[in-house]
C-alpha cells in the first residue's frame, strides 16, 4: 500500500503507570519511549506519513503539575528528535499542528527550529498534534477564509486546515472507542482500529496487524 498515512491517538500513559504501581506522570515517559520506537517502525514499514495526537487542548485543563511535567518532557523529546540521526538520514519532515500560541516560548522555539531544519525533507512526514482540537481547527479554518474574503468552498476550506492530508488509518490505544476531537474533517473516510492496550504497551506487531487489516478492508469512500 503506497503513501500510507496513519494517525494514532496515544492514549493510556497514566493508566499504564498505575498498573505498574508508579506515579501516573511516569506513564508519559514510558509513552515518549514508545514514540522513539515508532519512528523506527515508520521507516521499517515504509509509512509515508504519521499524525500523532500527543496533547489535546482539553489536556491543558489537567492539574498544573501534570501539564508542567508534559511540557518539560516535550522540550526534552523534541530537542532529542532535532538531533535524531534517522530523521535526517531518511529525510523525515517534522511538523506541528495545533494552537502553539498557547505553549511557552521555549517549547515553541524548539518546535520552530525542528520544522525549519526539516522543511525540505520530502520522503516521510511526522505531524505532532500539540494543543490540538478538531473543532478548534475547523473554527480557525473558517476564520481564515472569512479574513481572506475567499469563497467558502470545500477546496478552500481543506487548504485552510492545519493538516491538509487525510489519514487512511487511525489507531486508538487505551481501550476507549471515541474520536476525542481528533481530525474531525480529515478522518471522514479513515478506517479505525481500537486497541485495549495502553500506548506504552503498543508493539511493532500491533502496527503490522493494523496495516494488514487495513489492506483487507474494502474502502468505498461513500460510493
Amino acid at each position: 500500500m503506497q503513501n500510507l498515512h496513519i494517525g494514532i491517538i496515544l492514549d493510556g500513559n497514566r493508566r499504564f503507570a498505575k498498573k505498574l504501581m508508579q506515579n501516573p506522570l511516569k506513564g508519559h515517559e514510558h509513552g515518549a519511549r514508545k514514540v522513539e520506537e515508532l519512528i523506527n517502525w515508520l521507516i521499517e514499514f515504509d509509512i509515508k506519513e504519521l499524525t500523532l495526537y500527543a496533547f489535546s487542548l482539553e489536556n491543558l485543563n489537567r492539574p498544573k503539575e501534570e501539564v508542567k511535567h508534559l511540557m518539560k518532557l516535550f522540550k526534552k523529546e523534541f530537542s532529542r528528535l532535532k538531533e535524531e540521526e534517522n530523521i535526517h538520514k531518511h529525510k523525515v519532515r517534522i511538523k506541528f499542528i495545533g494552537k502553539r500560541e498557547l505553549l511557552d516560548s521555549e517549547l515553541k522555539k524548539i518546535m520552530n527550529e525542528i520544522e525549519e531544519d526539516t522543511k525540505d525533507y520530502q520522503n516521510k512526514i511526522i505531524n505532532f498534534a500539540i494543543a490540538y482540537g478538531g473543532r478548534q481547527e475547523i473554527l480557525e479554518a473558517v476564520r481564515k477564509i472569512v479574513k481572506s474574503k475567499k469563497s467558502l468552498t470545500e477546496k478552500n476550506f481543506a487548504e485552510s486546515l492545519w493538516l491538509k492530508s487525510e489519514p487512511d488509518l487511525i489507531i486508538r490505544t487505551g481501550g476507549e472507542k471515541r474520536t476525542s476531537n481528533f481530525l474531525l474533517w480529515q478522518a471522514v473516510y479513515s478506517e479505525w482500529v481500537f486497541l485495549d492496550k495502553m500506548w506504552p504497551e503498543f508493539t511493532k506487531e500491533d502496527l503490522a496487524r493494523a496495516i494488514k487489516d487495513l489492506k483487507k478492508r474494502r474502502r468505498n469512500f461513500g460510493r
